[in-house]
């Protein structure tokens, strides 16, 4: 700005009448900050009067374009340092309640518990400072969850405490997660595999048992591999050797058959599949007490490799499971309801699978096509309990000596 005429009061007061002539040269806050103090210093603001002030201040205001009380904080400024300058931007902060060493700490308590969950952290820390005297905690002791979570996220906390959680696994569609519903109908499976063990990094065969919820037909199987390869067809092979039409088939959540093989398998069959349910460990308490009390008795728990998968299978089917099905006893569970609404199984029956389904109602319409129950009766009297009891333990000790002999 180009003020060189202005140079006395008399001059300001003509220009403020609008009668002289005004040149911008510069528009910078920098350079009419400048301005402002020439303008200030070459009239001797400090010594006028409060006329001849409220002239300056005016004078500056037009040549400026600042309004008033900008102008007066330029003055004030001039007057407490002599200068006219900018003051600094100057962010306002809060105050600091949490140190550094805080944070560090909450880092070591997380650590330490775990990565609890927020509210469960702040009452530990409220008690290592009310209960347990530790002055260090005094501050964290009155931390909010939601100071505590945003600690969590901060730099200075993960360099302290970094926890990596793995991928959560996605949730696959495949079978209804209930448990089956036969209604007394013979049918409804309930499957589980059982595995022979590992020896110096071989992995043993595969037991596949399948056991039906009403009369407790069961079939087992064996194979050396429980991949696609292997376990299809073994499923369809086991399947068929029921005497009846299979109409569900319920397995845990084991990938070996919550899979979409098995699943386009079971569609194809016409046969309905569920999975055991979170928390409810009896939904296929049945095939696992089955495991027990035929596989475990039979095979027992040494390892048996992998090649023996075909010499296994053939016992199940020729030995095994007839003896099982046609000549072993077992419990007939009944249902008794107390007064109070409690529900209790009672053993009064014994009876084989083959006996408990051909008394069972209107039996001959759930057989499978080509099966009758006249062959399945002259089946049963080809030999005694006692008998097919003595010839299945010859078979399988003849086969437990030929997998030991190979072994060796």
């Amino acid at each position: 700005m180009d003020d060189s005429d202005a140079t006395s009061l008399e001059q300001i007061r003509a220009f403020l009448a609008g009668s002289a002539e005004v040149r911008f040269t510069g528009q910078r806050r920098e350079q009419v900050y400048a301005w402002t103090e020439r303008t200030l210093v070459r009239h001797r603001y400090s010594i006028m009067t409060r006329q001849e002030k409220g002239l300056v201040r005016r004078y500056i205001a037009r040549m400026t374009g600042l309004s008033r009380a900008q102008v007066t904080r330029l003055i004030t400024s001039y007057a407490a340092s002599g200068r006219v300058k900018a003051v600094p931007y100057q962010r306002k902060k809060f105050a600091r309640r949490y140190t550094k060493a805080d944070v560090e700490l909450l880092a070591y308590v997380d650590k330490s518990h775990g990565n609890l969950s927020g509210p469960a952290i702040k009452r530990i820390l409220e008690r290592e400072y009310s209960e347990y005297g530790q002055p260090v905690y005094e501050r964290l002791s009155q931390i909010s969850v939601a100071q505590l979570y945003r600690f969590r996220n901060s730099e200075a906390y993960r360099k302290r405490n970094t926890s990596y959680h793995p991928t959560r696994p996605t949730v696959i569609p495949i079978g209804e997660r209930r448990k089956p519903r036969p209604q007394g109908r013979p049918g409804y499976l309930r499957i589980d595999t059982v595995h022979q063990g590992d020896r110096d990094g071989s992995k043993g065969i595969y037991h596949i048992n399948a056991v039906d919820e009403v009369t407790q037909w069961e079939i087992v199987a064996a194979a050396p591999q429980i991949s696609e390869l292997w376990l299809i067809p073994l499923l369809q092979q086991l399947l068929e050797q029921f005497p009846f039409t299979i109409r569900g088939f319920h397995s845990d959540n084991g990938s070996e058959f919550i899979n979409y093989t098995v699943a386009r398998l079971l569609d194809k069959l016409l046969i309905e599949q569920t999975k055991s349910r979170a928390y409810r460990t009896g939904d296929n308490g049945l095939v696992e007490s089955k495991n027990g009390a035929i596989v475990r008795k039979h095979l027992g728990f040494a390892h048996i490799a992998a090649p023996h998968a075909e010499a296994v299978d053939q016992f199940h089917r020729q030995y095994l499971n007839p003896y099982v099905n046609f000549h072993r006893p077992c419990a007939v569970a009944e249902i008794e309801q107390a007064p109070n609404g409690k529900r209790r199984r009672v053993y009064r029956r014994w009876a084989t699978p083959f006996e408990i389904f051909s008394q069972t109602a209107d039996c001959e319409s759930y057989l499978r096509t080509g099966v009758t129950l006249s062959d399945l009766q002259q089946f049963a009297q080809l030999q005694s309990d006692t008998e097919a009891a003595i010839e299945m333990q010859r078979a399988k000790q003849k086969l437990l000596n030929r997998v030991a002999k190979r072994s060796a």
